[in-house]
């Protein structure tokens, strides 16, 4: 089903042991109560694919559905809107302004005067920084996106569409990362970030309990018996420890996580090698724009590193190849979506692989499609007019 690619997969031997509560549960509630009040939120569809079950020798694959999030393109719009209302709604309480305001009061702009003089920024290659200018635009307060030199102009243009400004700094997603955190400091703005280091933890914590709802609706959507396995996208880890936090609190015992990464940019894989989290050097110039991160969130790794039952890292030319197998099967995924259905086709076809990741006949597969077209126009020309 897909051609032979080089890949690395390591099998996490810290697996299964106690660690940390990254994301308690009480959170979580409160972000689901949250998020699904917003006008427009509704549950994204759980695919079904024979096809692809039967070319990788399993029972059942099963995808869900990101591109339709709130017309976003992404799961992201989870967690960055959720995190800025969430960030809004703590200053209103500091300055005085208002205790206990709701994000209600916040779209209706009852509070519109003290959060319009309110700056949130962040850091993105595309996803993230779309869903925190929705939510600021959303929310009524002003916002500054960074990005890296490398992220589309269609990226970009998408961002700046909510009334976001956005700015290009030389080097990667971590350089943007960092002077996103120093305009802040420097001009009193509030971050807002998917991932987390010492000192800066609690909203990454509201951006990952966002992420939460993606996969609490997988398991609700879910028919039949549990799914064994889990192929999830890599990046700094956000979206990956939520999804592991939340197999854990709705099955057991809770299907192995397998996290999948760029080969080019592998942050997960080699700080699960090294047992440390650790930062890559390099350019990370790989395709999947979505998860070219060279450092691990220290909140995300907190739970993969006892959560993960493997890292994996593939190639670009596989998640392309995916990308056109689902094209042929009627659903749009971009580059950085398809990433843990290449970590899945390729570990199937691989002997070694599938004994040592307990893949057989009777595995039942869920995926996360975590972006549809984000980019319309890279998207055309990986797939093709099909």
């Amino acid at each position: 089903m897909l051609s032979p690619h080089a890949f690395r997969l390591f099998i996490n031997p810290a697996a299964g042991t106690p660690g940390t509560v990254v994301l308690p549960d009480g959170g979580y509630r409160r972000a689901r109560r949250e998020i699904a009040s917003w006008p427009g939120y509704a549950p994204t569809p759980l695919r079904e694919f024979p096809e692809l079950a039967a070319g990788a020798g399993v029972a059942s694959v099963r995808i869900k559905d990101e591109a339709p999030r709130f017309g976003l393109g992404s799961f992201k719009a989870l967690g960055g809107a959720y995190a800025v209302a969430q960030v809004l709604l703590a200053e209103l309480a500091r300055r005085n302004v208002a205790a206990n305001a709701s994000s209600r009061d916040l779209v209706a702009g009852v509070h519109g005067e003290a959060t319009g003089a309110i700056t949130v920024t962040c850091a993105t290659d595309g996803n993230h920084g779309r869903s925190v200018a929705w939510g600021a635009q959303r929310f009524g307060c002003a916002c500054v996106i960074y990005v890296h030199h490398t992220v589309s102009q269609a990226r970009v243009d998408a961002i700046a569409a909510y009334g976001a400004e956005v700015r290009r700094v030389p080097g990667t997603y971590d350089d943007a990362v960092r002077a996103a955190a120093a305009a802040a400091a420097e001009n009193g703005w509030f971050v807002v970030s998917d991932t987390s280091w010492d000192g800066y933890t609690q909203v990454p914590v509201d951006v990952m309990q966002g992420y939460r709802l993606m996969a609490d609706e997988a398991v609700e959507q879910w028919s039949g018996p549990a799914p064994t396995h889990v192929f999830i996208q890599g990046g700094v880890g956000g979206v990956a420890a939520a999804v592991s936090v939340q197999m854990r609190a709705c099955y057991r015992p809770a299907p192995s996580v397998i996290v999948v990464e760029p080969d080019q940019a592998a942050c997960l894989l080699v700080s699960a090698e090294l047992g440390t989290p650790t930062a890559i050097p390099g350019d990370l110039d790989t395709l999947m724009a979505g998860l070219a991160c060279g450092e691990p969130s220290l909140l995300a790794w907190q739970e993969l590193a006892r959560g993960a039952a493997a890292f994996m890292a593939v190639p670009d030319a596989a998640a392309v190849e995916c990308m056109r197998l689902l094209a042929g099967l009627g659903m749009v995924a971009g580059e950085s979506g398809v990433v843990g259905l290449a970590g899945l086709l390729v570990a199937a076809g691989d002997p070694a692989a599938r004994a040592a990741l307990g893949i057989d006949a009777d595995s039942r597969v869920l995926l996360f499609s975590t972006e549809g077209a984000t980019d319309p126009e890279l998207y055309k020309a990986l797939v093709g007019d099909g």
